[in-house]
């Protein structure tokens, strides 16, 4: 007889809501590890070990207990994880990158009690009449707030978000709070400069939090793609829309990463997309969305249309930024070693006083990173190492802490998004024409940037 059993979905958990409890928690995570640390000291020294300090952080117990913890306050106790696991996980052990990593995906849902409160708030008493239905259990939970699905008195179906309580209010001391557990706990290097990540993580979290201005981001790119029938976007409701509940549309679609299965050429169109995508929103849009999570793209396979969801993380890049990182691309395809150095000095990657080999080093990865715009023909992403390749690169940059510097937010979140379509790419095996795709949105994108340069 099997004893195999179906998981069960993350049990509910209530978000803590005031500053007080969060920062409680906070404390009780930081005991929690250090208990942990001792008990662990005295096992071993027990079996007659001296271990490092180092050794009895990173246990497993204190990874669970750093995860768990994480996981439960949400907002920005859990994405200050997640951006640290993107944009630093090359500089950090590898037990703390893993911890970080876990965060991106572990979030339980708020109990129907908390929930009914956050939509009485908003929508006051009696909300439910607007309603033929309303599910009360959450289709995902994620880091801000959760969906849940309902239906309109006409029938229309609908996905609604809403934000964790608290979320909002507590995003700078979240922040700090937890830049401050990991840096007291050892967890966090000391050489490691981590103020322009958190600085830009409270940034993007006050966006993100603004269900409001999502829905705005979310209408702007229905309108930009409104020639483009290969995708579609949900519609917002904005009767029903504020701060905390973002209304949309229902889309269906089955998870991008399921078409793993799906036959090549499929799986190759739908990279193309994605990456077509990519080159008019830094080229031609210059508005990126630059969330990588992979659970922002679905595909509807009676369409075969691409589905885009989440426009909370959308960044708008100046003219000056979007010119330099076309040239910074074109050296790339190119080969233009020089072209490169210079675009990059234009976009900050290179302090005055950097050494050399510092830069040989950058620019090598800026070169290995553009290997699919040098490519003739389709690139196939599940046979190449470029991945591993450039973490290599960036590890040895990392453990040189005379070099470490910041790039600016908008190189680092674009990076984000570039490498969260390459380890897609990777996943799903696809072929895809990189460099026809660039030089096409290039061409087309300085055609209508000369255009409307013209006198009238």
């Amino acid at each position: 007889m099997s004893d195999r059993r179906t998981p069960r979905p993350p049990a509910p958990f209530a978000v803590p809501g005031s500053r007080l409890s969060r920062l409680a928690r906070l404390g009780g995570l930081a005991s929690g590890v250090a208990g942990g640390m001792l008990a662990e000291g005295l096992r071993q020294l027990a079996q007659g070990r001296r271990p490092s300090v180092s050794e009895l952080l990173l246990t497993p117990a204190n990874a669970r207990r750093v995860t768990d913890q994480l996981s439960q306050l949400r907002g920005a106790a859990m994405k200050v994880g997640q951006l640290l696991s993107m944009d630093a996980g090359d500089l950090l052990p590898p037990e703390l990158a893993d911890i970080l990593a876990r965060l991106r995906a572990d979030a339980r849902p708020m109990p129907m009690s908390q929930l009914v409160t956050v939509l009485e708030a908003s929508w006051g008493p009696g909300w439910e009449k607007q309603f033929r239905r309303f599910s009360f259990t959450p289709m995902a939970a994620a880091s801000i707030g959760q969906v849940h699905a309902a239906e309109t008195l006409d029938g229309q179906p609908l996905a609604i978000k809403v934000q964790y309580p608290g979320v909002r209010q507590s995003i700078s001391s979240d922040v700090d709070n937890v830049a401050t557990l990991l840096r007291l706990s050892g967890l966090l290097p000391s050489s490691l400069d981590v103020a322009p990540l958190l600085g830009e993580a409270k940034r993007q979290l006050h966006e993100e939090a603004d269900y409001l201005r999502e829905g705005a981001q979310l209408q702007r790119f229905g309108a930009l793609l409104a020639d483009s029938p290969d995708y579609t976007l949900p519609g917002v409701h904005q009767g029903l829309t504020t701060p905390d509940i973002l209304v949309m549309g229902f889309v269906d679609g089955v998870p991008v990463e399921s078409l793993a299965s799906a036959p090549q050429a499929e799986r190759d169109r739908m990279m193309g997309l994605l990456f077509s995508l990519l080159f008019r929103e830094i080229l031609e849009f210059h508005l990126v969305q630059t969330d990588p999570n992979f659970a922002n793209y679905r595909y509807d396979s009676a369409s075969r249309r691409l589905v885009l969801l989440d426009f909370g993380a959308t960044r708008a890049y100046s003219p000056a930024m979007v010119d330099a990182y076309r040239r910074l691309l074109s050296g790339g395809a190119l080969g233009d070693t020089a072209g490169m150095n210079a675009a990059a000095s234009e976009i900050g990657y290179f302090q005055a006083d950097i050494r050399e080999h510092h830069r040989r080093l950058v620019l090598d990865i800026f070169t290995q990173a553009c290997e699919p715009l040098r490519h003739s023909g389709p690139y196939d992403f599940g046979t190449s190492d470029l991945a591993l390749r450039i973490r290599d690169v960036g590890l040895r940059l990392g453990m040189d802490r005379e070099f470490w510097h910041t790039p600016p937010a908008d190189a680092l979140f674009l990076h984000r998004k570039i490498g969260g379509l390459y380890l897609l790419a990777a996943r799903l095996k696809a072929r895809v024409d990189i460099r026809a795709l660039f030089l096409r949105h290039a061409v087309e994108a300085a055609a209508a940037a000369a255009a409307t340069l013209k006198p009238l």
